[in-house]
């Protein structure tokens, strides 16, 4: 089993991965911005830990990764400004690679964006400057010495989850629950053969570990 460290343990993927890792018998950190969302972490077995990514830095942060296996960054300012998706898909992705570094944590998984979001529609500059971000992000932890893997998910809903899905490097736009999200982050914990890949990730077919194992041919070169 891993030390897993979420951060974004209390969003919509955050929050179904931290219950599904935790039920597995994995232990699990989840850092947390609001001192009232301690509690929901504490009844999920889950250790929490209080920094706001805006204000902490890379070496405060490492310190509360220390001991962790892996990291997941799946944190996101959901459309809530400019100001925000800089401090937190951008600002923050990039001192929790660097904690990451600091702490010894090799095995890094980032929540990032499907690049076709939004193609064909009326996106906003803010929209625009969101999938901006989201890239720049991708740039950099695909240049640390990291074991890292970029997961990138259609769009989102919160439907139930089918257990079943699309993965490859290049696939068409669509469509994927949280719940699915979070399993297939779930089944990359547990298969860490699967390192340095960009993964596109929708609906499908194909049950979510036989996805992620056939995705393992595809890395660590």
């Amino acid at each position: 089993m891993s030390h897993v460290f979420i951060i974004g343990s209390t969003g919509g993927v955050g929050r179904r991965l931290r219950k599904r890792l935790s039920a597995s018998g994995h232990q699990v950190t989840g850092l947390h911005r609001k001192p009232e969302q301690a509690a929901g972490l504490a009844e999920d077995n889950v250790r929490p830990v209080e920094l706001d990514l805006l204000t902490t830095d890379s070496e405060t942060l490492a310190q509360a990764m220390q001991g962790s296996d892996v990291v997941v960054f799946s944190a996101g300012a959901a459309g809530a400004g400019i100001e925000l998706t800089d401090g937190i898909d951008g600002r923050g992705a990039q001192i929790a690679a660097e904690a990451a570094r600091i702490a010894g944590v090799k095995r890094f998984l980032l929540v990032s964006a499907f690049p076709d979001a939004g193609r064909g529609k009326q996106i906003s500059p803010t929209f625009e400057h969101y999938m901006k971000v989201k890239r720049q992000a991708d740039v950099m932890l695909a240049a640390t010495d990291l074991d890292w893997v970029i997961l990138r998910p259609g769009t989102l809903t919160n439907e139930p989850g089918s257990g079943k899905v699309n993965v490859g490097l290049a696939i068409a736009y669509g469509e994927i629950s949280r719940e699915d999200v979070a399993a297939v982050l779930h089944s990359l914990v547990e298969h860490d053969e699967v390192k340095r890949v960009i993964i596109e990730l929708t609906e499908g077919e194909q049950p979510i570990d036989r996805a992620v194992q056939q995705i393992g041919a595809y890395s660590g070169r």
